[in-house]
């Protein structure tokens, strides 16, 4: 029984040694079911399967991304009232726009084309200074309590998932990868079947073997398959 575990691919190596392990479980061979190479197999093989086909990232990125223009529109559309407002010297309370603009310009009148990090702190500053009590007699008078809560839940619903998407990105960087580990899988497999083949000849091994060396055929015809499948044509 000889297979070049090497040669495998992440998703074959998986299958061969759930399928190795599948079959010593089964019940069928006595011989095998409380060895200690059977424990290093499987032991080695369920930390190989939580990573072996993990997201490099969250997956979370357009999400993200669309909660983030939300926001910007929110940010640009009160920006532009206020821009233009103040330039009417002649409406009601155009310096109340004046003053309020100029809030927007000390966080930043660039806020929508800064990085996610230093939009969302800026815009956070900004919001709590438009909430102080002397600004938001200034909103209500200008009838934009509405926008101002909008911005601001546009803003928190990006920064909750925007938390959440680095979070799990640095679950997943600090994950062992899949090829990390698989030189560990790689050795009590063959260790494992170097066993079968030493003892095949052994009463109550003959079967178990040729179960085994069965599986490790599949596998290595789907070695072979993939490989042709893979040349271009």
């Amino acid at each position: 029984m000889k297979i070049s575990l090497t040669k495998l691919s992440t998703k074959d190596l998986a299958t061969l040694a759930q399928r190795t392990i599948s079959n010593a479980q089964s019940g069928k061979y006595p011989v095998i079911a409380h060895h200690p190479l059977l424990a290093d197999l499987q032991a080695s093989y369920t930390e190989y399967d939580k990573v072996y086909t993990k997201q490099v990232y969250s997956g979370k990125g357009k999400d993200v991304a669309a909660l983030d223009h939300e926001r910007d529109v929110a940010y640009t559309r009160m920006k532009a009232f206020l821009n233009g407002y103040r330039k009417l010297s002649s409406a009601a309370n155009y310096q109340l726009a004046e003053n309020l603009y100029q809030v927007f310009k000390t966080f930043g009148l660039d806020l929508d084309r800064r990085s996610y990090s230093s939009q969302t702190a800026q815009m956070k500053k900004l919001i709590e200074t438009l909430e102080s009590s002397e600004n938001m007699h200034k909103i209500r008078s200008l009838a934009l309590e509405t926008a101002l809560a909008d911005m601001k839940a546009k803003h928190e619903a990006f920064e909750t998932l925007f938390s959440e998407q680095a979070g799990i990105n640095a679950d997943l960087r600090q994950m062992k990868s899949a090829s990390a580990i698989r030189k560990d899988l790689e050795k009590k497999l063959k260790t494992y079947i170097s066993l079968l083949t030493v003892m095949k000849n052994v009463p109550g091994w003959e079967l178990f073997y040729n179960d085994v060396n069965e599986l490790v055929k599949a596998a290595k015809n789907s070695s072979v398959l993939s490989s042709k499948q893979e040349k271009p044509s």
